[in-house]
């Protein structure tokens, strides 16, 4: 145990039990626990293996290198259909957990092997991201606005193609579009 990430499982809060049945599992596979990104992470030989954390509806584990576990149980669930490497099993009770126990350790030890292995995940490029009609369209009339897409890091671009994904009508892709034609133009990301 970590005293640095004790306050974590210390605080008030709505999984708590979870949470400390969930510590006691992972460290019994003989991973290291440290602190990132405000939650327990659990590594082996410095590799980021699997991490604790809570939402409103469930805590969850969420393996790093999710999907390239075998998960013959089907117990891994991808959070949205973005997420490439990471996969999440979700708890909403101590009992959930104790009936998954010898599961969640065979992952986690297959997880320590997926690192061993040194095997990477293949991520999608940007050009793998289907660019909404409504955004394409305007790429096409404005040479500046392209430019200026095509400059921004890989990883705005997608918010951004994400972002302009989502409404379902035409219109809100539209409008979205047009809201955010002047950041781009000044060579910021979505949330910047």
């Amino acid at each position: 145990m970590n005293p640095k990430v004790d306050f974590f499982f210390a605080k008030e809060g709505k999984w708590q039990k979870e949470y400390g049945k969930l510590r006691k599992i992972l460290l019994d596979c003989g991973l290291d626990e440290k602190l990132k990104w405000g939650v327990p992470c659990y590594t082996f030989q410095e590799k980021n293996i699997v991490l604790i954390h809570g939402f409103k509806e469930y805590c969850a584990i969420l393996f790093v290198k999710g999907a390239l576990l075998q998960d013959p149980e089907g117990i891994l669930i991808q959070q949205t259909k973005n997420v490439q490497a990471g996969r999440q099993v979700r708890f909403t009770s101590v009992r959930e957990i104790v009936k998954l126990e010898r599961v969640l350790k065979a992952y986690v030890y297959e997880a320590i092997e997926v690192e061993n292995a040194g095997l990477k995940i293949i991520k999608k490029t940007t050009a793998d991201y289907e660019i909404p009609e409504e955004f394409q369209i305007q790429l096409k009339k404005n040479r500046a606005l392209r430019k200026a897409f095509e400059a921004l890091t890989p990883g705005r671009q997608r918010g951004y193609i994400f972002y302009f994904s989502q409404p379902r009508l035409p219109k809100t892709r539209e409008s979205r579009v047009e809201k955010y034609t002047k950041q781009i133009l000044s060579g910021k990301g979505l949330d910047d």
